[in-house]
């Protein structure tokens, strides 16, 4: 039996891991992987203290910092479902079952597919979805980037080093994100943007070899041997069938990180604060974790 589980270590989860730590809790964390999303971003140069970090590097000094307390993480394990029994919440997963008396889920968003012909073929034979990891493969070729926010910017922003030409498909009629990236991305000799065009088929034979858009009407074949794909996220959210969620299937909470479900508390992406920021994710991990301290020490188990 214990006290606390925090189900995911991206920012916000281990922020609580070691707000949890501090607080003495006898706890534990169940992860898939260490790090989240943050661990594939590229540049950052908004997470107060780092005037310039790479998603990586932060990632490390997050799971450093997590290391140095000892906590116990089931890593490489994925929770499968969350029920509440009383005043004990059970958990369970994809290796285990474990009780606890408070849960924080912090089990972040994961990336969103575009259900076009091709994709599923070509994953990983040039379509990835993730600049930060795979973007050295595609030296000196020529890409298409797929999506028009923060995430699409980021990853043209890194590929701008690495490829030859780089085609930057955003289905919208303008590029959202942030100013910075957007005038970034727009000075480049190397980007070409297509807004209001959409991807409809990813081609090749053994390999990607090209993409086919729509625009105004018409489609085009544009030659590339890499495809990014940058078009959001959706949260893991699929196991916490108990709590409340919004109609983009985040979990709903209040300011005190509080579930429809007394007990279990929530933070980070997978709910439904407004901004999807590091730092955001992080501060929010710390306050899910105080809120289940106080939400502990008031009731008798």
């Amino acid at each position: 039996m214990y006290d606390l589980i925090i189900i995911g270590a991206g920012p916000a989860g281990i922020t609580a891991a070691v707000y949890a730590a501090r607080k003495k809790m006898d706890f534990m964390v169940i992860s898939r992987d260490i790090g989240g999303q943050a661990a594939w971003s590229g540049d950052i140069e908004n997470y107060t203290g780092y005037q310039f970090i790479t998603g990586p590097e932060l990632s490390a000094k997050f799971e450093e910092h997590m290391r140095k307390y000892q906590i116990p993480v089931r890593e490489n394990e994925a929770v499968t479902d969350v029920k509440k029994e009383g005043d004990i919440i059970k958990v369970t997963t994809d290796k285990d079952r474990y009780e606890t008396k408070a849960v924080i889920i912090a089990s972040g968003k994961r990336t969103r597919e575009l259900n076009v012909p091709g994709e599923r073929e070509f994953k990983n034979r040039g379509l990835t979805y993730c600049a930060t990891c795979d973007g050295p493969l595609f030296t000196n070729k020529d890409v298409a980037v797929i999506g028009g926010g923060n995430s699409a910017l980021d990853a043209v922003i890194q590929l701008m080093r690495i490829a030859k030409k780089i085609f930057l498909i955003n289905i919208t009629e303008r590029l959202g994100g942030d100013a910075v990236m957007r005038e970034q991305v727009q000075a480049s000799d190397k980007v070409f943007v297509m807004n209001s065009a959409q991807v409809i088929a990813i081609l090749g034979e053994r390999m990607v070899s090209g993409i086919k858009v729509l625009k105004d009407g018409k489609e085009e074949i544009l030659a590339v041997q890499g495809v990014f794909v940058e078009i959001g996220l959706l949260p893991n959210s699929e196991f916490a069938r108990i709590v409340d969620k919004n109609e983009s299937r985040e979990i709903k909470i209040n300011c005190h990180n509080e579930t429809s479900i007394p007990g279990i508390f929530a933070a980070g992406d997978v709910t439904d604060v407004p901004e999807k920021q590091i730092i955001i994710a992080a501060g929010e991990g710390s306050k899910a974790t105080l809120n289940a301290f106080r939400y502990l020490i008031q009731r008798k188990f």
